[in-house]
């Protein structure tokens, strides 16, 4: 593996960017063995309205809707040749909310590693540390996360989500808004809000893209692919190419589902996908095996 620049924080920006100082914390917690794996589990007070950014490098983001109040982050770090003890779990906690990052070791020659919010530097040099994180998210707390090799799954959640990878897929489910982002891997989501107050994204380069949108949705919409098939419940205009485009409802901001190789569907509901998601079969096994409701509870 070649040593690699993981600023990829490159899909979304910085979401919670502040520039009133941060509080940088290095020890979160007493880290547990567990076979040859380091666990941890972790949690903050953070208010509706503020948001929680996940950076990692190697390894998935799993998130689940929590009733408390309480941020809960657990962690398991895994190495094959690499020991896990070298990669830290940094958080930051600034106006905007909190930002955690898995933190690998200084590359010689290059620039230190940090975590700072929108996430920070990372360069990794044949380090095979995975970092898996699972978090338990209070109802109107935003959600970014970020990865560079895993799958990011957000399920049932009622904050508005924002997830990033670059090998991997991205499933979420929010009775809010999402937008989800991968360049080889698919890309299935579902929200609940049929008002958008922003542009929304899902995209990827190398797979299927299956959204699922409430029938009374406002929004101009664009669903394209160049190698695959093209699929709308909701009435648009096709193009030379075969894509879809146009207003829904009275329009607004813009609503974009696109890949390259793969196919891509716009459907009605508040459901995720499931038939796209089923016949994908660029979809990966670990993520289609997992059976998936439309996971909206208020």
């Amino acid at each position: 593996m070649k040593a690699r620049q993981a600023v990829l924080w490159l899909f979304a920006g910085c979401i919670a960017c502040s520039n009133n100082p941060t509080e940088f914390h290095d020890d979160l917690c007493n880290e547990s063995l567990s076979g040859s794996a380091i666990e941890c589990t972790w949690n903050a007070r953070l208010e509706a309205g503020k948001v929680l950014e996940v950076f990692g490098i190697t390894g998935d983001i799993t998130v689940y809707p929590t009733s408390g109040e309480d941020v809960v982050v657990s962690w398991v770090k895994r190495g094959r040749q690499s020991d896990p003890a070298e990669v830290t779990v940094a958080t930051v906690d600034h106006s905007g909310g909190i930002t955690i990052c898995a933190v690998y070791p200084d590359v010689p020659g290059a620039s230190p590693n940090d975590c700072s919010p929108g996430g920070g530097h990372n360069t990794v040099n044949n380090n095979d540390v995975e970092v898996d994180f699972t978090i338990l998210l209070p109802n109107d707390v935003t959600f970014s996360g970020t990865t560079v090799t895993g799958s990011i799954i957000a399920e049932g959640v009622n904050s508005d989500v924002f997830a990033n990878t670059v090998t991997g897929d991205v499933i979420v489910s929010t009775t809010r808004l999402a937008s989800a982002n991968a360049v080889t891997g698919s890309v299935f989501a579902a929200i609940g809000l049929p008002y958008l107050n922003r542009d929304l994204f899902f995209r990827t380069v190398t797979g299927s893209v299956g959204v699922s949108i409430p029938a009374e949705t406002n929004a101009m919409v664009s669903v394209t692919t160049v190698h695959g098939t093209v699929d709308s419940e909701f009435q648009l205009m096709s193009d030379l190419t075969g894509g879809l485009h146009g207003p829904i409802g009275e329009g607004g901001p813009m609503l974009t589902v696109e890949t390259v190789t793969g196919d891509v569907s716009l459907r009605r509901g508040t459901c995720l996908p499931t038939e796209d998601m089923a016949a994908s079969s660029s979809i990966s096994g670990s993520v289609a095996s997992i059976a998936y409701g439309c996971g909206l509870k208020k």
